[in-house]
């Protein structure tokens, strides 16, 4: 197998019979050799430096039922909340005075938060913090939103399509959502300016080596400036609730490969990966990540913004917790760094 993972590293690709071997037949041995050359190439471009984002959890209402998500429409017993643009403003100005330079406004497809009053809060943060970067999760939307946003001051976005298997992306959403729509938010982003960010989960219910090959295409085809890459966890409420949850190794082994294929990319190691295991955000660095997301939202809201059980959002993965961040990255040679960390292709690296 390590043939494939050098191939990979010195081509960036491989083709599809190699990759569908690298997927399904990577032992132990594969996997520590490929998460010790995504780490190399990872180094080599980014240096130790870890980049740190704000994450701000602006609402959990939703009007979207997918079937693995914790806060999905569906769900009554979810206990519903929505931040005012002066609380979102407020968790920025305690970010900016702890280091943040990237809040991250995440959120379900909640109705109240209308193109415009988006499009207001952005502005004024970039009025507030014309230094920092904003990034947008928000779900899907108009072209035109998407457009009123940027110039309003939003830097980046990220969409994760999930899955590019039709079939497949039908059993995890209901009829009305569609994978036509999502991958056109995804290139509208694209087009328009967007440091856009997409990924999958790993391990979904249903989810074959197939579906994974499909993936890794469309990724290699997007390009996408940011790769989102976690696990498949489930929740107690969802039609998912007994599934198994996705894996650690497989999880790393595609964050390697990823890596590998796209040197630049920006690859935070997940909120998923460390609830999944305490030293989950550690081992995601080591495979080739490169961003971390420490929660900014208000504490009494992080809980209820619960996509998966038991979602990490205290101690490291808190701002709060900065303080023992910098000592778990440093205890792996790594550091915090409190600077944009914007996409920047190799050429521009080079030049």
């Amino acid at each position: 197998m390590k043939q494939w993972v050098d191939k990979l590293k010195k081509e960036r690709t491989l083709n599809r019979e190699e990759f569908r071997q690298l997927l399904t037949h990577c032992d132990t041995e594969t996997l520590r050799y490929i998460n010790e050359q995504a780490r190399k190439v990872s180094l080599r471009q980014f240096g130790n430096k870890i980049y740190i984002r704000g994450l701000i959890e602006v609402s959990n209402c939703c009007r979207n039922n997918c079937y693995y998500c914790g806060i999905r429409k569906g769900n009554p017993k979810v206990e519903r909340y929505r931040l005012s643009t002066r609380q979102i403003l407020d968790c920025c100005r305690q970010g900016y005075a702890t280091g943040f330079r990237t809040f991250v406004l995440q959120g379900g497809e909640d109705p109240a938060l209308t193109d415009e009053r988006i499009e207001k809060t952005v502005a004024a943060i970039r009025e507030s913090y014309p230094d920092c970067a904003i990034t947008l999760s928000l779900g899907e939307r108009s072209r035109e939103a998407y457009e009123r946003f940027f110039r309003a001051g939003a830097n980046r976005y990220l969409l994760r399509h999930e899955t590019y298997d039709e079939t497949h992306y039908g059993q995890l959403h209901p009829a009305e959502m569609s994978l036509a729509r999502r991958l056109r938010c995804l290139h509208d982003l694209k087009e328009i300016g967007f440091q856009t960010g997409t990924g999958i989960m790993v391990g979904s219910p249903g989810q074959t080596t197939e579906h994974l090959l499909q993936d890794i295409g469309f990724i290699e085809k997007l390009r996408p400036e940011m790769i989102g890459i976690g696990p498949f966890l489930s929740h107690h409420d969802t039609p998912f609730a007994e599934c198994t949850n996705g894996t650690m190794e497989q999880t790393l082994l595609l964050l390697s490969i990823f890596r590998l294929m796209h040197p630049p990319a920006l690859i935070p190691s997940t909120t998923a990966l460390a609830t999944l295991a305490a030293n989950g955000r550690e081992q995601g660095i080591l495979a080739g990540a490169n961003v971390v997301m420490p929660n900014l939202s208000p504490p009494e809201e992080r809980k209820k913004y619960e996509l998966y059980n038991d979602k990490a959002s205290l101690g490291a993965e808190s701002a709060e917790g900065l303080a023992m961040l910098r000592k778990q990255l440093q205890s792996i040679g790594y550091e915090i760094s409190t600077e944009r960390g914007d996409f920047i292709t190799e050429k521009q690296l080079n030049t």
